[in-house]
């Protein structure tokens, strides 16, 4: 049996577990941002470095970028398609009904270079490319093969994370590209083909209201996005524990946090754009 004073002390103590749990989760939350600024400034040093010294490792990048650019490719192009597709019918419904249905192409150029293109980039990069350096990354420090290269003197970042880093930016680069153009091209062929749009008139809005640095600030976007996927992969695969499971665990975290930040970089990319740039079109 348990006293009185034993069944008093026990809902007293139970409201310090959850502020005690509250607690260790913000500072986890501080310890883990902490350490993936320091391990971001450590690669670009070691960029820095490796590119100073001439001892870049090129060949690793090349290799990189083929494989990168195999896995994502067809994936981006068929995520884009339906997405274009779809930009494009609820764009020109909502313009008809308001009578501005001349007007679509610029709406849909905003939408598609300014955020659909740079984010499925970066999704799809974030989701295939980065696991899949988080797991190569994490089984290569498992079988602690990064603690010999770091015992025989060979850097590892300059090694392994940076020609990733510059192929995952290379790739993200020209993917978004692409998916420009496939984005453009399937929402012209809505409006054209099931709007019943003019084309003409899709294309002269589409210049007139979009500009060159929209371009540029959509393939910025995209490999600012690339970095943080691939600084965000390579940390988590280099601090993999426990193992297997731990691999694992590591890349649920590196796409979980990789799209986080991805959109925060987004928003702040595009609030900060037009402080800079003035909107073509805007009176």
């Amino acid at each position: 049996m348990t006293t009185p004073a034993e069944n008093d002390s026990r809902p007293v103590d139970a409201p310090e577990l959850p502020a005690q749990a509250k607690s260790n989760l913000v500072a986890n939350l501080l310890s883990e941002i902490g350490l993936l600024f320091t391990f971001t400034v450590r690669v670009c040093l070691a960029a820095i470095t490796a590119v100073r010294r001439r001892r870049l490792a090129w060949r690793e990048a090349i290799e990189q970028m083929w494989f990168l650019a195999h896995v994502t490719a067809v994936a981006s192009a068929l995520v884009m398609i339906p997405l274009g597709v779809g930009v494009a019918l609820q764009i020109g419904s909502l313009a008809d009904q308001i009578g501005a249905g001349a007007y679509s192409g610029a709406v849909v150029a905003f939408l598609i270079i300014g955020q659909a293109g740079p984010l499925v980039c970066a999704l799809i990069i974030a989701g295939v490319g980065g696991s899949a350096i988080c797991a190569d990354l994490g089984a290569r420090t498992i079988r602690e093969e990064i603690d010999a290269l770091e015992v025989l003197g060979l850097p590892v970042l300059e090694r392994l994370v940076v020609p990733r880093m510059i192929a995952i930016a290379l790739v993200c680069l020209l993917l978004n590209s692409i998916v420009l153009v496939i984005g453009l091209g399937a929402s012209l062929f809505v409006h054209v083909l099931v709007l019943d749009g003019n084309a003409q008139s899709f294309l002269r809005n589409l210049v007139q209201f979009s500009q060159p640095s929209d371009f540029v600030v959509s393939g910025i976007k995209a490999v600012a996005f690339a970095l943080i996927s691939g600084i965000v992969a390579s940390y988590k695969g280099l601090t993999v524990k426990r193992g297997a499971q731990g691999v694992g665990d590591a890349v649920n975290e590196t796409v979980v946090l990789s799209f986080v930040l991805v959109f925060v970089a987004n928003l702040a990319i595009t609030q900060l754009y037009p402080l800079f740039v003035s909107v073509k079109g805007a009176y």
